[in-house]
């Protein structure tokens, strides 16, 4: 069993309210209804927002619309954006522990996890800045004597951002500065499990000069509030993070307007292990990419395809570290597997062990709830003699669950690796280089680490293949994403023998 930490109660805790932002004004929605969040890991209410209904939707959307077709940001300089990102990001530093604690309350993350989350994002934050200064056209004098051919950068518009309740601070992060960063104005709805924090960031971004209209965020369920934000004609392009299954209703909508649209869906993330890995430092990576944010991350590395000649002692290694694991009370700075995040949630997990055992697989770690009388908690759980078939192997439990696999052969890794609907993210293990790149280039995934698992930097794009979304976030052509190129195909002096001869 993990170490387990038990949730200290916070039942005199002040119960943070929270208003809609919209056109620079902070308000109730249309009809005065409000969504209260009970804290996951502590079974009791820490904050109340207004709930947005459609009609509130449309208002934000108009507003964003206005600010971007009469508004000062698209017509900024870039310095001028990216000053004003830069101070943002600076007043979130300032802020890092009250935004630390609204995530781990409202998501049950741990509070050391989320801080060290929350630096990263302020380091994406001046990132996207600098960017903003590097956006450029081209220009083309090779065209002949005649005709000069310049490509402009445009921001795309009004973008509408739906981000989920795992990652509630750091995902915005992704997304918003950059379309700020571009010219862009924007409506932006948390998940209505864990919106303190991108509210928190509104609060910010008016602090450091961010006109009315540009960011306005609303709070609602995807029915109500995210269908309108993906359908109205005065959106011109969708970032959504969140499940394939939403994914693919969010594109179908978007289809209706041709709205450009970027996705960072699921994944079932595999981990290819050969004989001559450094296992010592797998079986950390192996830990941490499994128990990481109690398994709900997309980037988990929630499938070992192990060698059959190491996967007896692997598992058993890592069943033994995980012994050492630290799980409970967010709020304690030592526990490292927090709450999950809605009982329903926790029933899924639990029903996609039994299933996996039913259906022959071996529980060889964990398998149980943990009732600490208050929130919902899972043991780590380790499932081996896993076969590709499983759902447990095949689909995305979002939970602290890792399933086992073994091969003979690289090929027959890569296969298995290969043959789900999802292509994230990938880990290999060899001190074979070759066998490093032969897998890396051969597995199907948006990110291969190789000896190493979960690493990145705002430098690095990240996105998925196939049913693990489109585009990529972060990286050096992040801003692009948010823009549009027009040509400018201009005639030098005057031209005669167009198509009519004279």
């Amino acid at each position: 069993m993990p170490v387990l930490v038990t949730p200290r109660k916070i039942e005199d805790a002040t119960v943070r309210e929270f208003s809609m932002l919209i056109d620079g004004k902070w308000g109730a929605g249309a009809d005065g209804r409000t969504l209260e969040r009970v804290a996951p890991g502590h079974g009791v209410v820490v904050s109340r927002y207004q709930q947005a209904s459609a009609a509130d939707a449309e208002r934000a959307i108009l507003a964003a619309r206005k600010a971007f077709d009469d508004g000062p940001w698209p017509r900024m300089t870039a310095a001028e954006r990216s000053g004003i990102l830069l101070k943002a990001a600076s007043l979130i530093e300032e802020r890092l522990d009250e935004i630390a604690y609204l995530d781990a309350v409202e998501a049950g993350k741990p509070i050391t996890q989320v801080r060290g989350e929350i630096a990263g994002a302020v380091d994406i934050w001046r990132y996207a800045a600098a960017l903003a200064r590097d956006l450029h056209g081209e220009s083309y004098n090779t065209l002949g004597d005649g005709t000069l051919g310049v490509v402009l950068r445009e921001p795309i518009g009004v973008v509408s951002i739906i981000t989920p309740w795992n990652f509630p601070f750091l995902i915005v992060g992704q997304k918003l500065p950059f379309a700020l960063a571009a010219g862009c104005t924007c409506v932006v709805k948390p998940s209505e499990l864990t919106s303190g924090s991108t509210l928190v960031l509104g609060e910010i971004l008016i602090e450091a000069g961010v006109p009315a209209g540009v960011v306005n965020i609303v709070v609602g369920t995807g029915p109500e509030v995210g269908a309108p934000m993906t359908t109205h004609p005065a959106v011109d392009m969708i970032s959504f993070t969140g499940s394939t299954g939403v994914g693919r209703l969010t594109m179908a909508n978007a289809a209706q307007t041709l709205k450009k649209v970027s996705l960072e869906l699921g994944g079932k993330n595999p981990q290819i292990v050969f004989p001559d890995a450094d296992l010592e430092a797998f079986i950390d990576a192996a830990v941490f990419g499994a128990w990481f944010n109690a398994g709900e991350c997309c980037n988990a590395g929630s499938r070992l395809i192990l060698h059959r000649s190491i996967a007896d002692d692997v598992v058993a290694r890592i069943a033994q570290l995980s012994n050492a694991v630290k799980v409970g009370d967010p709020l304690d700075p030592t526990t490292q597997v927090g709450a999950i995040i809605t009982p329903q949630h926790l029933e899924k997990i639990s029903g996609y062990v039994s299933g996996a055992a039913a259906g022959g697989a071996n529980v060889a770690y964990g398998g149980s709830t943990i009732d600490f009388g208050m929130g919902q908690f899972m043991t780590p759980t380790i499932l081996d003699k896993v076969t590709p078939d499983m759902a447990v192997a095949r689909e995305e439990v979002f939970g602290p669950v890792l399933s086992v696999l073994t091969f003979e052969t690289t090929d027959e890794a890569i296969r298995i690796a290969n043959a789900i609907d999802y292509g994230l993210s990938a880990g290999v293990w060899s001190r074979d280089f070759d066998t490093c790149l032969t897998v890396g280039r051969k597995v199907r995934a948006g990110t291969v680490w190789m000896n190493t698992f979960m690493d990145g930097a705002s430098e690095l794009p990240f996105g998925g293949y196939r049913q693990s979304g489109l585009g990529r976030e972060l990286g050096r052509h992040a801003v692009e994403d948010y823009t549009e190129t027009k040509t400018l195909n201009m005639h030098i002096g005057a031209r005669t023998g167009w198509w009519m001869p004279r």
